[in-house]
């Protein structure tokens, strides 16, 4: 009873119909908003984790010992 299941619903899919104003672009990198081939992506990138790492420390450190008001 499995096999027949499995063999009737064969996982297939139908063919991109690129004439449709619903179809977006397949494959990978289409569906990322930047585009990781760019010159300076890995400066970009690795500058982003840095601060992104960073930040909540410093913000804790400024937090700490800033002048009272």
């Amino acid at each position: 009873a499995a096999q027949q299941l499995v063999a009737r619903r064969a996982f297939t899919t139908t063919r991109a119909r690129l004439s449709s104003p619903y179809h977006y672009p397949e494959g990978p990198l289409s569906n990322l908003p930047f585009n990781p081939r760019k010159k300076g992506f890995a400066i970009g990138y690795w500058s982003y984790c840095f601060v992104g790492f960073f930040m909540p420390f410093g913000i804790a450190v400024w937090q700490t010992y800033h002048p009272a008001k």
